[in-house]
């Protein structure tokens, strides 16, 4: 996937609230949404480099789109809206590893009480998936979530009942950056999600980690990680 427009450089100063920072553009402080609910507290660091999309509706409050930030083993793309369309190009281009052969037939499909990024198609079959997107690599293992999210279990227990009742059901971790070898949920941040996916991969749910190339041009998924269900090996940071 490449970016639309050209990326504008700029220095991190402070996130102002959920979904918008203040960065600072050509000496100049300008306000970005946050395209991430996550809390990004290793990423967003004051006077981090980061690279800025501009926003194509004239006149919106926020002008840009923080969408990549540079750490010592490369960029990372902290925009969450992205991993559907990753996946889908991804197996549009033969890749998928259990879900190979799998092509997207609808996005944002409604499953219960929950939306699912997408419903694969392969022949006459169906597979519903559900994409998370993974910024937090710690020793070259990628966890997810990294704060509660209690719409990430939501999205499991759909999964999880569609594999009980015989359907395909796949969660698919995309880690938006190049330094990942694993993944394993983050059960010091949350642990019910923890919980969650342990029983979901043993009811069926396929569970698939993927890694990404990301530059100044744009974000590919570039193959799989191993993924784990077991607890973590780093300790979470500390934070005020």
């Amino acid at each position: 996937m490449r970016f639309p427009r050209p990326l504008v450089a700029g220095r991190f100063v402070s996130r102002d609230n959920r979904f918008r920072a203040t960065v600072e553009v050509g000496g100049e402080r300008v306000f970005a949404h946050v395209p991430n609910s996550g809390r990004l507290w290793e990423l967003l660091t004051p006077g981090a480099e980061v690279h800025l999309l501009p926003a194509f509706k004239p006149g919106r409050v926020t002008p840009y789109d923080l969408t990549l930030v540079r750490t010592p083993t490369g960029w990372v793309c902290i925009d969450a809206r992205l991993p559907p369309r990753l996946l889908g190009e991804w197996l549009a281009k033969g890749g998928g590893g259990p879900l190979a052969g799998w092509l997207v037939e609808k996005s944002e499909v409604r499953y219960g009480a929950s939306r699912l990024d997408l419903l694969l198609r392969r022949g006459d079959e169906r597979c519903w998936a559900e994409t998370k997107s993974v910024t937090l690599v710690r020793d070259g293992v990628a966890v997810f979530p990294d704060a509660p999210t209690a719409r990430g279990r939501r999205h499991l227990m759909e999964l999880q009942r569609l594999a009980r009742d015989g359907t395909c059901a796949a969660a698919v971790f995309v880690v938006q950056r190049e330094d990942a070898a694993r993944f394993r949920p983050n059960d010091d941040t949350d642990p019910e999600f923890g919980a969650a996916l342990r029983e979901a991969a043993a009811s069926g749910v396929k569970v698939l980690c993927v890694r990404c190339r990301v530059d100044e041009g744009g974000v590919e998924v570039v193959g799989e990680v191993t993924a784990h269900a077991q607890s973590p090996i780093s300790p979470p940071a500390t934070h005020p």
